[in-house]
């Protein structure tokens, strides 16, 4: 049985020597004189010539040359280019980017001249000792670097410990940031300022020192105790595999702010990786919601099959605000349809917004509701008009044409099915899925070369899919044709997966068409009480038919005529076996 180049204009400055005097001479005629044509002379503009900068001394060149070169990437070209115009111009945050491109491009001559001209300018303390340091670290000079870093930190600049920092997150000599940090950044020189001590506990585990970084945190914690040192305490005995220690102090930190969503948030998923469903959405129904508390507590419900809660969980997002149940409308098109109110699914997977990362995925959605529904007509054109918003889309369109042909196949509109799948293989040639489904398409329709020519491309792809290996030899089964083939192929499958039910379903109907009706009956039997599948049990009425045993043969018929009472291939076959 088948399974289911960047050009610019320059801007030129006009710049005069000196004053420029432009004078029209008017011309009156002499009494008693014979008034004469003048000559013809030259307009005022024509005669003057002004000054233009070359491309290497215009400002508004260069500034456009080197932000120009950033978009494209090319750091080296956006140094130079800066390089050229911080000497044309009294602004010292031009030199301060010409610094930080030089020392980007390792070019530590050029970051010098950068950092001493922006010096000239104006630069801070805070600034020029950054500067410095990071040349200083990038050129391995040990001393030096912690010299400029001591400045820095002295400095008083409001920003100081984020831009050391900066300096030694961005060193591509780990070793020498890593005892930089753990000489400079001593709990006895911290500011009285938690995130600081955080920020550099976290940077020490960055940089692979974790007992200074679990120092300094220890210490942040026994200084200050607030909820977010009790938070990065937690993280680091978790990063050690400490989990009952790191769930001791989450839970901590979140009785310090239990306000703090993003606290609750991380305490309830470790307790959910734990399997503490029940103990996790307890803590995500008290204190504030939003659309993240929901989703979790949702997903939380549903890792414990809880329906109760599920459905209390879409009742008060049903009834939350309009920007969260609008943040949260795919959400709620979900758990309708959990639980099983699919026409409140339908409306809420209306309202998901077009900018929204599920848009697609709810328009798919809806159109399985829809003829989930009856209204089959209205699925199929919704993926049209998905067919045609996507065409820009590969991934997306695929998708779209995929579940047309999957709704066709549901319909048994085989036809039809076919020439969703031939789209979507256009779309992306070879895809093994969408060949699996259309060789099943073709197969139930009787185009059995085409069938086999799509099972036997998607096994070259793909030469261990069982379903695919299933598939062929059932088809050829089917079809009565190479059947030592198909034996081959079946008995592949049934030793890869011998307790599934489709397989032996193929293998008891190769029996058949072998004549080996007792073996057939025998194995078609065992799969029939396995799943009560309906194609089974046509295959197992029509063997027990050809047996002689009408009466149970037609009890199977009957079985299978109350599970799908439209089953084409037990009226096929009834057709045959009682004409």
């Amino acid at each position: 049985m088948l399974s289911g180049t960047v050009k610019f204009k320059q801007v030129r400055q006009f710049v005069a020597g000196g004053l420029v005097v432009l004078s029209v001479a008017g011309c009156a005629a002499l009494p008693n004189r014979t008034s004469v044509a003048p000559m013809a002379s030259p307009q005022p503009l024509a005669r003057l010539t002004v000054a233009t900068p070359d491309l290497d001394h215009d400002l508004l060149a260069q500034l456009m040359a080197g932000e120009l070169a950033m978009s494209s990437s090319n750091l080296k070209g956006a140094s130079q280019a800066y390089g050229n115009a911080m000497t044309l111009s009294s602004d010292p945050e031009v030199a301060g980017k010409a610094t930080a491109l030089a020392i980007a491009i390792h070019d530590p001559a050029a970051a010098q001249r950068a950092i001493d001209r922006w010096q000239v300018l104006g630069a801070t303390k805070a600034q020029l000792a950054q500067a410095r340091a990071e040349l200083a670290v990038e050129q391995g000079r040990t001393d030096e670097a912690k010299r400029q870093l001591s400045l820095l930190l002295a400095s008083g600049d409001k920003d100081a410990w984020r831009l050391f920092g900066r300096v030694l997150i961005g060193s591509r000599d780990a070793a020498l940031a890593s005892n930089l940090l753990e000489s400079l950044a001593t709990p006895d020189r911290l500011p009285p300022d938690p995130k600081a001590w955080l920020a550099m506990s976290e940077l020490g585990e960055q940089l692979g020192r974790h007992a200074y970084a679990q120092q300094v945190a220890d210490a942040a914690l026994k200084r200050f105790g607030t909820a977010e040192t009790y938070a990065w305490a937690a993280q680091l005995k978790l990063n050690n595999g400490d989990r009952s220690g790191g769930l001791n102090l989450l839970r901590q930190a979140q009785v310090k702010d239990p306000s703090n969503i993003g606290l609750r948030l991380t305490y309830a998923s470790l307790l959910g990786q734990s399997g503490q469903y029940a103990q996790a959405s307890h803590l995500l129904e008290r204190g504030p919601q939003n659309a993240q508390t929901y989703a979790m507590r949702a997903a939380l419900a549903a890792n414990a099959k809880d329906n109760k809660g599920l459905d209390q969980v879409y009742q008060q997002l049903s009834h939350a605000p309009a920007d969260v149940r609008s943040a949260s409308a795919y959400l709620l098109g979900q758990l309708a349809e959990v639980l099983d109110r699919k026409e409140e699914a339908l409306k809420w997977y209306d309202q998901v917004p077009d900018d929204d990362d599920h848009a697609f995925d709810a328009d798919l959605r809806s159109a399985i509701l829809l003829q989930s529904l009856g209204r089959s007509a209205e699925a199929h054109q919704q993926l049209a008009e998905m067919q045609t918003d996507y065409l820009d889309q590969p991934a997306q369109l695929r998708r779209a044409y995929e579940v047309d042909a999957d709704l066709y196949l549901r319909e048994k509109r085989y036809t039809e099915a076919t020439d969703a799948f031939s789209h979507a293989l256009q779309v992306v040639p070879d895809d093994p899925d969408l060949l699996y489904g259309r060789g099943l398409a073709y197969a139930e329709i009787g185009k059995i070369d085409l069938a086999v020519a799509d099972f036997r491309r998607l096994l070259q792809i793909k030469p261990d899919d069982i379903d695919a290996t299933n598939a062929l030899g059932f088809t050829l089964a089917d079809a009565g044709r190479d059947l030592p083939e198909a034996e081959k192929l079946i008995s592949a499958a049934r030793a890869a997966k011998p307790d599934d039910p489709s397989i032996a379903d193929s293998w008891g109907w190769l029996q058949y068409r072998l004549g080996h009706l007792d073996q057939a009956a025998q194995v078609l039997r065992a799969a029939w009480q396995s799943g009560k599948d309906a194609d089974v049990g046509v295959h197992l009425g029509e063997v027990l038919w050809k047996q002689g045993q009408h009466e149970q043969a037609q009890q199977i018929f009957d079985q299978v005529r109350s599970i799908d009472p439209r089953n084409a291939s037990l009226q096929q076959t009834l057709k045959r076996l009682e004409p």
